[in-house]
């Protein structure tokens, strides 16, 4: 992201420019989404352990979860391509 800032800002035309605020845009979409799913997963981790631990028959649904929020941080990589190929 710092890498885009300097390439934003540095710019003596508007092409240069364009291809930092892309760099920018892309750490973001991806960072954010990481972050996001990271607390997310962190929370329905924790909280999916503690209903296996009493009920075993509660994985299956669990690990549901644990899956949809992985797809944000996938959702994320995807943007972070579509805006560096734009």
């Amino acid at each position: 992201m710092a890498t885009g800032l300097v390439y934003a800002q540095a710019a003596e035309n508007e092409a240069a420019a364009a291809s930092g605020f892309k760099m920018i845009g892309a750490g973001m979409a991806i960072g954010l989404a990481g972050l996001g799913a990271g607390v997310g997963m962190g929370t329905a981790s924790a909280a999916a352990i503690g209903a296996m631990a009493e009920k075993p028959e509660t994985f299956s649904k669990s690990l549901i979860y644990i899956v949809f929020i992985e797809a944000i941080a996938i959702y994320g990589l995807v943007i972070a391509f579509m805006i560096m190929m734009a």
